[in-house]
């Protein structure tokens, strides 16, 4: 080993240093980059090829998301009695690549418009339900209770590396070769993430022999743990508010804002540095204030930057650009600090033989929330105006830490 490669040994993560763990963890990866190029291009290509307006900006965002609500519950009681969720995961990649796919091709040949987008959102999201309730347990399968914090921080720190660099290509690439064509990008990373879990080796915990399904196990479990339950109740509220602020956000930011696709993508992509941090600094703040102070904070810094941006309204293009860099910076610290602690307490409060049960319980609640708060988002916004909603939907995001307050959480110093 030279003395360059040692030093680099050093200084990698411990974590990374496991075959398994970090193919898992690139799979995570490349994925992520992919998801952030599509969240920005496909309501791209409702704006620009579909001449999408509010509302239908609202139902593609719930068309991706409704699926959480409808299958949630089913696929984890299913998914906890198989005994190999990795093979599941990739079946839902290549699923996922699949129907990605469709829009470049549709687009091709002329015959793209908005049902065939709310059908690929559906479907994608369909299968993204089937992906996540099985990724718990093969995240357990890998690394120890003792290294959740850590290793939530690796993936987190790349969904942060991805909020950086997906975006920042994503707009260029929308420009340069239109908005259909750049979502190959997602396509492809989907393939990569199944081709590297295909290589990746696990002892899964065993499967559930709970007798049925028992489908509403998880939601009962929610409903016994106190400290699982502010924080499903609090999410909830905040993934509302957060959601009509989503549906709206790209169409306030290009057609009132008059920011271009290009500037959009490059803007988010900078801000997001504050996520990188957020990811680097959550172990850290966990331990020196404690879990549940932490997990606090990062529900007062995720949605409270974000009520800067209808403040733009009537603000020069740099104004704007310039408040855009600021909200996404601060918000997109919180959220990696929302999320790996968050995270992080999930884990580890959670028995083995309900892991996919509990993961469909939260997905009901906490994801089928969301294509509400899209559909309500561009249906106010429609009536009322998109800057009075995004004022309504970040003054609303605000709130949601009060309900962790009377809960054990403030006082919770260790996972």
């Amino acid at each position: 080993m030279t003395l360059l490669s040692a030093a680099v040994r050093r200084r990698t993560p411990r974590l990374l240093h496991e075959p398994n763990f970090r193919r898992y963890w690139w799979a995570q990866t490349i994925s992520l980059f992919g998801d952030q190029i599509s969240l920005l291009a496909l309501p791209l290509v409702a704006i620009l090829v579909a001449n999408a307006g509010p509302a239908e900006m609202g139902l593609l965002t719930a068309a991706g998301l409704i699926p959480s609500l409808m299958f949630s519950l089913l696929a984890g009681a299913w998914a906890d009695r198989k005994p190999y969720k990795r093979h599941i995961m990739i079946v839902a990649d290549l699923g996922r690549a699949a129907a990605v796919l469709a829009i470049p091709v549709l687009y091709a040949v002329g015959a793209l418009s908005m049902p065939q987008l709310y059908v690929v959102a559906f479907v994608v999201g369909a299968l993204s339900v089937l992906f996540e309730v099985c990724r718990t347990t093969l995240f357990v399968s890998l690394v120890g209770k003792e290294d959740y914090i850590p290793a939530n921080a690796l993936i987190n720190g790349s969904r942060a590396l991805s909020f950086v660099g997906g975006p920042s290509v994503a707009g260029p690439l929308v420009q340069l070769l239109s908005a259909p064509v750049a979502l190959l990008a997602d396509a492809v990373s989907y393939l990569y993430s199944g081709w590297l879990l295909g290589r990746t080796k696990a002892v899964e915990p065993p499967p559930s022999t709970t007798p049925g399904l028992a489908i509403g196990e998880g939601l009962r479990f929610y409903a016994r743990e106190p400290v699982l339950r502010a924080m499903l109740v609090a999410s909830t509220v905040l993934n509302l508010f957060n959601y009509m602020f989503s549906a709206l956000i790209v169409l306030y930011a290009v057609s009132y804002l008059h920011i271009t696709p290009g500037v959009l993508g490059l803007v988010i992509g900078a801000a997001s540095v504050g996520a990188l941090i957020g990811a680097a600094v959550s172990n850290r703040l966990a331990n020196r204030i404690g879990v549940g102070p932490a997990l606090i904070v990062g529900y007062v810094l995720f949605p409270a930057p974000l009520v800067l941006m209808p403040m733009a309204y009537g603000a020069s293009v740099p104004v704007a650009v310039a408040v855009f860099l600021v909200a996404e910076f601060i918000s997109g610290l919180g959220v990696m600090i929302l999320d790996i602690v968050g995270g992080s307490v999930q884990t580890a409060v959670v028995p083995d033989e309900l892991r996919a049960r509990i993961a469909g319980a939260h997905r009901t609640v906490n994801y089928g929330i969301r294509p509400i708060g899209a559909v309500l988002g561009g249906a106010v916004g429609a009536a009322i105006g998109v800057v009075p909603t995004l004022w309504i939907a970040t003054v609303g995001g605000v709130i949601s830490v009060l309900f962790l307050l009377p809960s054990p959480i403030p006082r919770l110093r260790r996972l």
